[in-house]
């Protein structure tokens, strides 16, 4: 065997020790009730997690010739503190410099843009209009998108609640006015809330990564050529109008 070949075979052994240590690829999804870039859905039928995110990670766990095994947790902070504990293997969420310090990021797949959608029964037209005495906004529990929002925000507060079906709800039952949450869910969400709209520009750009914990360089080199290839081979492409969003752009490379 050649030296470069005995290079090849160790570094591949090195990737599947820091990236599968349980000999099968865990991958931290969150799922909602309707999909976006980064919420997968439960398919009842084929009781099965389908999305962006899924596609991307069992691609992924194809690439490596291993199985992959789906973990769901209820929102994107929850996703960051598997990564960090290592009770999954990799993920995918938004960055912001709070998630840098816990967890490492490879390349983006995604860019997303936060704004508020508002009830129909608010009269809210503007995000100014947001920051009002009175005005109830809901977001998600440690999430890239509620931290933004405090951080804007200068009168009201957002509350924190656990999963976008609980947001969705409280909405429904005339507990909040506006909702915290990225431009692409709402596309999807509109249609559970009548009459609501989504306001005009945004409070926060950031993009969704693929992520590992730190301390696995081999892990995250890996990753990350494979979401750069992902992204121009159309892999990604395809993932995002599988889920409906024919017409969101597939981050640039190098992002």
């Amino acid at each position: 065997m050649s030296s470069t070949t005995t290079d090849a075979v160790a570094r591949d052994d090195l990737v599947l020790r820091e990236l599968t240590p349980t000999g099968s690829l865990r991958i931290g999804i969150v799922a909602a009730p309707a999909p976006s870039a980064l919420f997968a859905v439960f398919d009842a039928e084929s009781q099965a997690y389908r999305g962006v995110t899924v596609d991307i990670g069992n691609a992924l766990a194809a690439r490596l010739g291993i199985a992959a095994e789906i973990a769901n947790f209820p929102n994107s902070g929850a996703c960051t503190d598997a990564v960090e504990n290592e009770t999954v293997d990799v993920s995918f969420m938004p960055v912001d410099d709070e998630r840098r310090r816990r967890v490492a990021f490879g390349p983006i797949y995604y860019v997303l843009e936060s704004t508020y959608l508002v009830t129909a029964s608010s009269g809210i037209t503007t995000l100014e209009e947001v920051d009002r005495e009175g005005v109830r906004v809901v977001g998600i529990v440690n999430t890239t998108t509620i931290r933004s929002a405090t951080r804007s925000l200068k009168t009201a507060v957002p509350e924190a609640v656990e999963t976008i079906a609980e947001a969705v709800d409280r909405l429904l039952q005339g507990k909040a006015e506006a909702l915290a949450l990225s431009r692409d869910a709402f596309r999807t969400l509109l249609a559970k809330l009548p009459g609501a709209r989504v306001l005009d520009g945004g409070f926060q750009q950031t993009g969704i990564a693929i992520a590992v914990a730190h301390g696995k360089p081999s892990a995250l080199a890996f990753v990350s050529a494979f979401l750069e290839e992902a992204k121009a081979s159309g892999l990604v492409r395809k993932a995002l109008d599988d889920a409906g969003f024919a017409d969101a752009p597939v981050a640039p490379p190098g992002a």
